[in-house]
């Protein structure tokens, strides 16, 4: 295909993108010499010489690498971001100027080698939960955001020493954590940012006398007064934002558009109430399979229009609603049976946001 030489990135070149090179034989990575501006690769599966490739091209400071080997070696080049998955990774070697690294949580981790332990990196760890630990090697490490389910550990930074910044995010509810006290042990941390903590209590968090600014965005309203009563006067900074309800969220704890009010309360709540439908619905659904089938794909229809008039209307829905929209949807398909790539090719035909 042809590519415009000021093309910033390579996505999927390995994958199921449109960009992608021969499944055997020979990389001609020299063909990034002829893309000057081009920062950004992704790539899948077997190395084949990518990493001299990066280390040829130290233009390129971003990479991110699906299904990797069991030992990536990037410590010759130039990246400064790095996402890394792999179900067999078990060595990762990084270069010194790598400031951005997202691994996928696993257990074990892979055997991470980087500069100072890691205390130049922002550690993002994806897919965590409650026993997450961060990898052996990374013991430098400041600034840690850990992603993932509903109920997760702060364990996993037990052993950073050095670590000044905590970012919690709850995928799913009811976004609990466990092991809080951990924190305590650590006298350097000053920033804890948490998000869709659902489960959270006033009190959950420790005694931190080091901490400067504690940011909560989702959360119960009725936890709000006692958490603003505890740090009043302690000249620690607190932000929340994203209180909601608590008998709203009895009722929408698992409704994956809860979080949209925050931005629009009609039009938030015009969004769970079409997904709650949508779900009642799909629940209902009969066994014979062709009507099963036919109206499966009547209530996802009813959703995605009920969203095109939420959006006309509120206009919401931004890069980031689509994404949850479409998560959503596909989700409900799965729940109905209906595989997911139909779901996807249904999404895109319907939508008109």
């Amino acid at each position: 295909m042809t590519l415009g030489a000021a093309i910033p990135r390579l996505l999927d070149l390995s994958g199921a993108g449109s960009m992608r090179v021969p499944a055997s034989g020979p990389v001609r990575w020299s063909a990034l010499d002829q893309l000057p501006r081009c920062t950004a690769l992704t790539w899948t599966g077997p190395e084949r010489g990518l990493a001299r490739a990066l280390a040829d091209h130290p233009i390129v400071s971003s990479l991110t690498w699906r299904d990797a080997p069991p030992v990536v070696d990037l410590a010759e080049t130039g990246l400064q971001h790095l996402s890394l998955s792999g179900a067999e990774l078990r060595e990762v070697r990084l270069p010194r100027g790598l400031r951005g690294l997202e691994l996928v949580a696993a257990d074990p981790g892979p055997d991470v080698y980087a500069a100072d332990g890691g205390r130049w990196l922002r550690l993002v760890l994806t897919g965590a939960d409650a026993h997450t630990m961060v990898p052996t090697g990374l013991h430098g490490v400041r600034e840690v955001a850990l992603d993932g389910g509903g109920t997760m550990s702060i364990g996993a930074v037990r052993e950073l020493t050095e670590l000044e910044s905590v970012r919690i995010h709850w995928r799913k509810p009811p976004g609990q954590l466990i092991d809080a006290a951990v924190l305590a042990g650590l006298t350097r941390l000053a920033v804890i940012e948490l998000v869709d903590g659902y489960g959270l209590d006033a009190d959950t968090l420790p005694e931190l006398p080091s901490l400067t600014q504690l940011s909560i965005s989702g959360l119960r309203r009725s936890i709000v007064s006692a958490l603003k009563a505890r740090y009043r006067g302690t000249g620690m900074r607190l932000v929340v934002k994203g209180a909601k309800p608590d008998t709203w969220l009895a009722a929408n704890l698992n409704n994956p558009f809860r979080d949209w009010v925050d931005d629009d309360a009609r039009g938030g709540a015009a969004a769970c109430r079409a997904y709650a439908g949508a779900v009642r619905t799909l629940d209902k659904l009969p066994q014979d399979r062709d009507r099963r089938a036919d109206e499966a794909e009547a209530a996802l229809r009813t959703l995605v229009e009920a969203l095109h008039t939420i959006d006309r209307k509120y206009a919401i829905i931004d890069t980031v609603r689509r994404e949850e929209a479409s998560d959503a949807f596909v989700e409900l398909a799965t729940r109905a049976d209906l595989p997911a790539h139909l779901a996807d090719q249904w999404f895109d035909e319907w939508r008109d946001f």
